[in-house]
């Protein structure tokens, strides 16, 4: 079995309207959301082998507060594919995760991430999952099983969605 964490970044700051949305940081809130997530998936036993995620500010400041929950936590793959990627993008740099790793963590933007979600599992979800796909808010992860011999196996439709959770529900 493989499992798939797939996370959005926390919430990004607007105080600079000169920024580009790159380089956008955390805002306090997302400062708090991302130690919290990764809190949740360390709770959940869900410690990543492999980490791969979009080149923004914003996703590396979230997965530089949520490793922090973790004892050995992985150095990212950093790429600048997964910025606002779409699902069919996502799935390739799924696909090409070290076979080795059991369990990925991705780090991404929405609306990429919402789609990839429904993409990968049909659109069918348990009910407290379900909300995942209407919108992904800000720092909510999502966990999908595959039963797949390597991560280049995984395809459309073939995952199981097994749990979704969001910062304001962890308070």
């Amino acid at each position: 079995m493989r499992r798939l964490i797939l996370l959005r970044h926390a919430k990004s700051s607007w105080s600079d309207p000169e920024l580009d949305d790159h380089a956008r940081p955390l805002n306090a809130r997302g400062r708090r959301a991302a130690p919290m997530m990764g809190g949740w998936m360390r709770e959940q036993g869900l410690a990543p082998d492999h980490v791969t995620m979009s080149d923004s500010a914003r996703t590396q400041e979230t997965w530089a507060l949520a490793s922090a929950a973790f004892d050995a936590p992985p150095e990212p793959l950093v790429t600048p594919l997964l910025y606002h990627a779409d699902p069919a993008t996502m799935l390739d740099a799924l696909r090409a995760a070290p076979t080795e790793a059991r369990t990925v963590l991705m780090i991404g933007h929405q609306p990429g991430v919402g789609g990839f979600a429904r993409k990968l599992c049909r659109g069918e979800a348990p009910a407290q999952c379900a909300r995942a796909f209407q919108h992904y808010p800000t720092a909510a992860a999502a966990v999908f099983e595959f039963d797949a011999a390597s991560w280049s196996a995984v395809d459309w439709g073939a995952a199981r969605f097994t749990a979704f959770a969001c910062p304001r529900e962890l308070v």
